[in-house]
């Protein structure tokens, strides 16, 4: 059994110039493909021998809006532990400047007890990538999941349907800017004899309000 160090310089001595980028951490390789390279990767790595991933495990989206940025915005807090907090004024800097979305796949070979993710970015107007049903059946309902709750496109799904939520929702619950009450609810009316659905009722109230302080258990020589 290769190690996960050998299995990352025989994945890019094989996908070099297919791959944006290799990863190593917490001892998992991750591998960073463009989606027009996508399909010729995945079919590789489940058919050639030294790699023999016929196994997938998931298929799944990514919002990576505010990805970075700290729970709490404060002029003086502990950057770890509880209340995380990243000072006023850096929020641009913490922020993420790459695409907001991906489309992530993990595989394991059992033949050689490997496993392997890789991850496809997406433009927020370009959220299209081509399916690998045809690779691993499996990928079925995973894609029609992430086409669901992120709006992600599998081109060549044989039915990409919602999944999950009504026929006649609208949006995609998982987007971090989806509102956490949703933007319809439904209900039976008695008099019509059908469901109707209607703005949603409930106003939308803060439990734990963001607290911008000066605290001098963080404050240097203080």
């Amino acid at each position: 059994m290769l190690s996960i160090k050998e299995l990352s310089t025989q994945v890019n001595a094989r996908f070099g110039r297919l791959l944006e980028q290799s990863i190593i951490a917490c001892d998992e390789l991750t591998i960073v493909v463009a989606p027009q390279h996508l399909h010729e990767v995945c079919l590789a790595l489940r058919n050639e021998s030294e790699f023999d991933f016929k196994l997938l495990i998931d298929v799944c989206g990514i919002d990576y809006l505010q990805y970075g940025i700290s729970e709490w915005e404060t002029n003086a807090a502990t950057a770890t532990g509880f209340e995380r907090g990243v000072e006023v004024g850096a929020l641009e800097e913490a922020s993420y400047k790459g695409p907001r979305f991906a489309s992530v796949y993990h595989l394991l070979s059992l033949t050689h007890n490997h496993r392997i993710r890789i991850r496809v970015f997406l433009n927020e107007t370009e959220l299209k990538v081509p399916s690998v049903v045809d690779i691993w059946p499996a990928a079925n309902w995973f894609e029609r999941e992430a086409f669901d709750l992120f709006g992600i496109f599998y081109l060549g799904h044989p039915d990409l349907r919602r999944i999950l939520t009504d026929y006649g929702f609208i949006g995609h619950p998982f987007r971090k800017d989806f509102p956490l009450i949703g933007n319809l609810e439904v209900r039976y009316d008695a008099a019509l004899q059908r469901v109707v659905y209607e703005p949603v009722s409930i106003s939308p109230r803060i439990l734990e309000p963001k607290v911008i302080r000066r605290d001098n258990r963080y404050q240097v020589g203080e």
